[in-house]
């Protein structure tokens, strides 16, 4: 993987568990949540694990399975994708 790829990952993962982390927050405090579909674009640019992650260590989103079911979805497509990838390129 070239150093830039790597990065970047790198980068968005942090973000997307930053987002969770705050989106928890706003939860706690009755503030506006952010919509799912920022959640769920952040996971489809390459935030799906520190989304994941966030999910199961700050316990947020983890009980609705709508948002649950569209995360694993992602995740298996993107894990399908690389597969892919790595196969035929």
């Amino acid at each position: 993987m070239p150093q830039s790829l790597f990065y970047y990952f790198l980068v968005i993962n942090i973000f997307t568990f930053v987002v969770f982390v705050i989106d928890k927050r706003r939860a706690i405090y009755n503030e506006r949540r952010l919509p799912e579909k920022i959640l769920w674009l952040l996971a489809i640019l390459g935030g799906s694990l520190g989304g994941l992650i966030a999910m199961e260590l700050i316990k947020h989103k983890n009980r609705k399975m709508g948002f649950v079911l569209v995360m694993l979805g992602i995740i298996l497509a993107q894990m399908m994708i690389i597969y892919l990838a790595l196969k035929y390129l």
